[in-house]
């Protein structure tokens, strides 16, 4: 255990929290889930990053980290589409779905000796950046009043975000057909 999973499992157990504040409603309620998400996001680049320069990579942590960023993002986007209603459903289905999808095909390269090949790409950084900024913003917003704008805002940066995803899996997809047709034919 070092200092980066702890940080990785940090962002576990903050997840019901943010969940149960952003329920709860009332304006204190939404700006707690907004932080604690901000807070979780920081930790998502901060574990990365310090497991990197302190040569901290562990097979715990590669495998805790994505599953603590899809358990965040999921559960707040689930959150998101019960109070703003049934338009954010289709963003937040692309978004998870695309989650999973990757998730399974990582794990299918993997067992394949490919997971080089579905490596994290700068398309998928800025794409999580935008998630994030727009998550975090649908999550504040209900405590404001007279926020129609800026949840209009916060759904356009949302869409932005499941578009770069559906692309980013494309090329995670295609990159991974790829991969699995030269190591079938012999050649890597």
């Amino acid at each position: 255990m070092n200092i980066p999973t702890i940080l990785t499992l940090g962002r576990v157990i903050v997840i019901p929290f943010m969940l149960v504040f952003f329920c709860w409603g009332e304006p204190w309620g939404y700006y707690v889930s907004a932080g604690l998400f901000w807070l979780a996001s920081v930790t998502d680049w901060l574990d990365g990053y310090l497991a990197r320069r302190w040569g901290q990579i562990t097979p715990l942590g590669e495998f805790l980290d994505p599953v603590a960023d899809k358990l965040l993002v999921s559960t707040a986007l689930v959150g998101i589409v019960g109070v703003y209603g049934v338009l954010f459903v289709l963003p937040a289905a692309v978004i998870i779905a695309r989650e999973i999808t990757i998730s399974a095909l990582r794990e299918w390269m993997a067992e394949q000796g490919l997971r080089s090949s579905v490596k994290v790409m700068l398309l998928g950084k800025f794409k999580t950046a935008i998630q994030m900024v727009a998550i975090w913003m649908l999550l504040l917003l209900p405590g404001f009043e007279g926020h129609e704008s800026a949840v209009l805002f916060g759904f356009i940066l949302l869409c932005c975000a499941a578009l770069l995803t559906a692309v980013s899996m494309f090329y995670y997809l295609a990159a991974a057909r790829k991969a699995a047709k030269e190591t079938r034919f012999g050649v890597r």
